[in-house]
């Protein structure tokens, strides 16, 4: 615990250097305090009901639509006595009932849990004694795997819906067949009735709106609580730096369980009165459909789905005319994927920062101009804190550092969360007089762009040397035929750890791994060179499209 007068002699230190920053970065728009007292609900519900809000393979739904089938949901809700602050677990993939789902639990006053459909009944199990839902909505392939997690939750608030529902195109490229779950349980039941929607909810801004786990900088999955006051304020600083409007269709590369798909595509999506398109999950040559017939103008998404997409034959710089801004976050992005996307499709991918803990972004590049890449590091800049959002960078005794100087970026802004459900102490370890330590090393420069050099836990330490894969994996990154790249440090008795690499390869290239790492001894000095480097297929990867390198990390130390 720290001492009240340290504390209160960091918040100084940290306010005179954020002072500092702000004033060379000049005025910032902020969200009018007015808007801070809505709630995500408001903003769906200030769209026009006849505005289309969902494109679904080959079907719409409006706005309307949306509203009349979460109140029948949120009917049911309420009847069996879900209410304000209770939680509803929503289990499922980029599908209309996951907006429909979201919409009805904050009908009722509750919070969305949102989960990742690949989890199985053993981590379910641990998330649900958590965070105790009083309802639980899945996909009905995953039925099996749910109500075992889920033994005190009431039966008849066990639901289970179909990614096939809700259009008629049934594309197998992408979309399971039907699973065995028990009609009894069908929500199409519910959205198909008549019942009466709930009186309106009691629900303020500083209401939890939203309960997404993250594994945070530790490897243990937390809740971070992000109320409503989040929610709409960093989906209106979106709406306004992505230039989105009713007009905007905004394509769900990201996962909506996941904190960008769900703040920048859905919430934003509603404050701009914007429609999405969804196709269930990422899949390259789906999404390369969808772009021709669905005309989307924004998308946000990993590097990881972007060179998907560059890696299909057929892709062409038609696929991409209709979009007017793209950008890329969650990892860093290696400036040789940006150049080399900018020449086949004549399009630039535009680059941010953000994370659970923030609501997503805290950082985004202008939507014009050029990217700064450090001459020193290789790193390609994140951008400048959104408005109204402050970030400094501290060393290890979290004391404030100037421009140039590498420690732990942390942030202030209206995107923090409100904490970690259930776990004060790891609430107090990340946040301090309001200032998220987001752990992860970056930098200023002199004209306030921020750059990241890696996670503190992906460091790796050689011969008592740094070394940060990402500074490699761009290098990497550089060799023709390379797909994807991910370094990791593998133990070593003698320098403590080394540098290995793993790669996929582009379609029909073959990598000379020899040749490889003359590339990377030529560009690298030798204590950052890999030592080994292994071809994967494939290399593991979250739902959202991150590359894991603690998988990677985890097989070696099994070997």
């Amino acid at each position: 615990m720290i001492a009240d007068s340290d504390s209160a002699s960091r918040a100084r230190a940290y306010e005179e250097a954020a002072g500092r920053l702000r004033a060379q970065l000049g005025a910032m728009p902020v969200v009018p305090p007015n808007h801070m007292r809505l709630t995500a609900l408001d903003l769906f519900r200030a769209a026009p009901r006849e505005a289309p809000a969902l494109f679904y393979f080959d079907a719409t739904q409006d706005y309307g639509d949306i509203d009349r089938y979460s109140d029948r949901l949120a009917g049911a809700f309420a009847r069996k006595g879900v209410g304000r602050g209770d939680r509803v677990a929503v289990i499922l993939q980029n599908v209309p009932q996951f907006v429909i789902a979201s919409v009805a639990a904050w009908k009722v006053g509750a919070i969305v849990v949102s989960l990742n459909p690949m989890y199985r009944t053993l981590e379910l199990q641990k998330l649900f004694k958590d965070c105790e839902p009083k309802a639980v909505i899945c996909h009905d392939d995953q039925w099996d795997n749910v109500v075992p997690a889920a033994s005190l939750v009431d039966p008849e608030l066990l639901l289970w819906t179909a990614a096939r529902e809700f259009q008629t195109r049934n594309d197998g490229r992408v979309l399971p067949k039907a699973g065995q779950a028990p009609q009894a349980h069908a929500l199409h039941t519910i959205l198909a009735g008549d019942a009466p929607a709930p009186p309106p909810p009691v629900l303020a801004s500083d209401d939890i709106g939203l309960l997404l786990y993250t594994s945070g900088t530790t490897g243990v999955p937390k809740g971070a609580m992000l109320t409503h006051r989040n929610l709409v304020a960093t989906a209106l600083i979106c709406r306004d730096h992505f230039e989105l409007n009713g007009a905007s269709r905004i394509f769900g590369v990201a996962p909506l369980f996941h904190i960008t798909g769900f703040e920048i595509q859905m919430v934003a999506a509603f404050a701009a009165h914007a429609a999405m398109v969804l196709t269930y999950r990422f899949q390259p040559r789906v999404a390369l459909d969808a772009f021709l017939e669905w005309r989307p103008t924004f998308i946000v998404g990993a590097i990881t789905a972007f060179i998907a997409l560059m890696n299909q034959a057929e892709a062409t710089s038609r696929h991409f005319e209709s979009f007017v801004h793209l950008y890329s976050g969650g990892a860093p992005i290696a400036p040789s994927v940006i150049d080399a996307f900018a020449k086949r499709f004549g399009r630039a991918i535009r680059s941010s920062y953000g994370m659970t803990e923030l609501t997503s972004a805290s950082h985004l590049a202008p939507n014009e101009g050029r990217i700064p890449v450090d001459p020193e590091s290789g790193a390609l800049s994140i951008g400048r804190p959104t408005p109204g959002v402050d970030a400094i960078v501290v060393d290890d005794e979290r004391r404030p550092l100037g421009p140039g100087e590498h420690g732990e970026v942390v942030v202030r802004g209206p995107g923090v969360m409100a904490g970690y459900w259930r776990k004060p102490a790891e609430t107090d370890e990340v946040l301090t007089n309001g200032w998220l330590h987001s752990g992860d090393v970056g930098f200023f420069d002199e004209s306030g762009w921020f750059y990241l050099v890696d996670r503190k836990k992906d460091m790796i330490s050689a011969s008592g040397f740094k070394v940060w894969p990402r500074e490699v994996e761009d290098v990497i990154y550089g060799f023709p035929g390379v797909r994807e790249a991910a370094v990791v440090g593998a133990a070593d008795p003698y320098r403590g750890e080394t540098v290995v690499a793993f790669i996929s390869a582009q379609p029909g290239a073959v990598i000379d791994i020899a040749a490889l790492s003359r590339f990377c001894r030529e560009r690298l000095a030798a204590y950052k060179c890999p030592v080994e480097i292994r071809v994967l297929d494939d290399l593991p990867k979250t739902e959202s499209g991150k590359i894991t390198r603690n998988t990677l990390r985890d097989g070696l130390r099994g070997q």
